[in-house]
This record gives structure tokens, sequence and C-alpha cells, in this order.
């Protein structure tokens, strides 16, 4: 190996033409590794090549999806604008409607105060009409009796008089059904008592009612109550004094 050497050291020492051809080997050799070199370094450029486009493929669809979700932000929002003035324009027919309603409840409020105005004056004169009415009936019946209105705690009866041994006792009203019945004989119950020195031997119930229903004369007659108007006597017990 020795020997080898030095003879390849004589040659190029010696031999230009062998001297040009190592030389051109070595430089060759160097060339090659260099190429070898860049192929690497190129293979390396291409793989992060790939790996930027595959980003930058994913940056896309990033996008995309991006750009999609953002449509749909947008329809979105459109759908909630539309329903924003649906609401809207609902509520302000509701506020009118509402309004309208006041309006109409108002105008109800001013006839029910009317109603309720004329109901009390048909009661009051029902009232001193039926006082006038039965003081008349039982004068012609050789009763002389003054009526009145009597009022207690708990108590209130539309007509009330009496005279000597005789009481009066009754209730008027515009329209009335076989209820009126109960009514008045609970308050004599209340009389008899809590109030006995109100009442008289002779009991008399009464009642003077413009247009009784059908129950209420039926009523009437079971228990023998005077049921009457002033044009009419519906039904006038046998005995006109209450029997205990």
């Amino acid at each position: 190996m020795g020997s080898l050497k030095r003879e390849i050291l004589e040659l190029l020492d010696k031999d230009l033409e062998f001297r040009y051809a190592v030389a051109g080997y070595l430089g060759l050799s160097e060339i090659l590794k260099r190429l070898d070199s860049i192929t690497e370094e190129q293979k390396n450029l291409r793989e992060e090549q790939t790996k930027i486009w595959r980003e930058i493929a994913s940056i896309r669809e990033e996008q995309m999806s991006l750009r999609e979700e953002q449509v749909k932000l947008r329809e979105e929002q459109i759908r909630l604008r539309e329903d924003f003035n649906k609401l809207r324009d609902d509520f302000n027919k509701l506020r009118e409607d509402f309004n309208k309603m006041l309006a109409v409840i108002g105008r109800m409020d001013v006839r029910l105060s009317r109603v309720e105005k004329t109901l009390e004056k048909l009661t009051i004169d029902v009232e001193d009409e039926a006082k006038s009415v039965i003081k008349y009936r039982l004068k012609e019946m050789g009763i002389n009796v003054d009526l009145t209105s009597l009022i207690l705690p708990g108590l209130e009866l539309n007509i009330y008089g009496v005279s000597d041994d005789i009481c009066v006792i009754g209730e008027a009203a515009v329209r009335a059904e076989a209820g009126l019945v109960d009514k008045l004989l609970d308050k004599l119950g209340k009389l008899r008592g809590s109030y006995p020195e109100k009442l008289r031997k002779n009991i008399i119930l009464v009642m003077y009612v413009s247009l009784p229903m059908v129950e209420l004369v039926e009523k009437a007659k079971e228990v023998g109550i005077w049921l009457l108007k002033a044009t009419e006597e519906f039904y006038r017990p046998g005995e006109l004094f209450l029997k205990d």
C-alpha cells in the first residue's frame, strides 16, 4: 500500500496528463457531491413546499368554511330582522287593538254608569210607588198604616210600617225571581231574632214587583205572601196576616 502511494505521488509529480486526469476526477467528484447535496436540499425544499401547499389548502378550506358561516350568519341576521319587524308590527297592532278596547271599555263604563243611575232611579221610584200603592190597598181593606223604609245594622227593608198590633214588612223590585221570597223570609227571621220590638202580633208580608217571574208567583203562593204591582195583584192570600 505504501509503495502504491509513492507511485501515485511520483506520477502526479512527473506525469502531467495523469495529474490532469486525477485533478479532473477530483473536481467531478466534488461536483457530484455538491449535486447530491443540492438534490437532497431540493427534495427537502419540495417536501417543505408540499407542506406549505397543504397548509395553504387547509387555510383556504378554513376560509371557505368561514365564508359559509358568514353567509349563514347574514341569512340568520336577515331572518331575525324580519322576525323582529314582524313582532314590532304585531305589537303595534296589539297596542292599537288594546287602545280600541280601552276606548270601548270607556264607552261601556259611561253606559253602565247611566244604566246604574237609571236602575237606581227606577228602584227608588218603585219603592216610593210600592209604599203608595200598598198603603192605598190596605186602606181599602180598612187598615191604616204609614209605610217607610227600615234600616238597621245588618238589615234593610224597602217597605216597613206599624199601626197598633199590625206590622207590614215587604220588598220592592223592578224585576225579581223566586229568590226574593227567601230574601224576605230571611229578613223576617233577623227581625225576630235581633229586633223583636219592631214586630207586632199581626204581620203582613208583601212584595211589590213590576215584573215578577213565574217562579216568584208560585213561591209567593206556597208561602202565603201578598204579591202585587200598581195595576195587578198576582196573588193575595185568603188570610192576609202571616200565620206562625
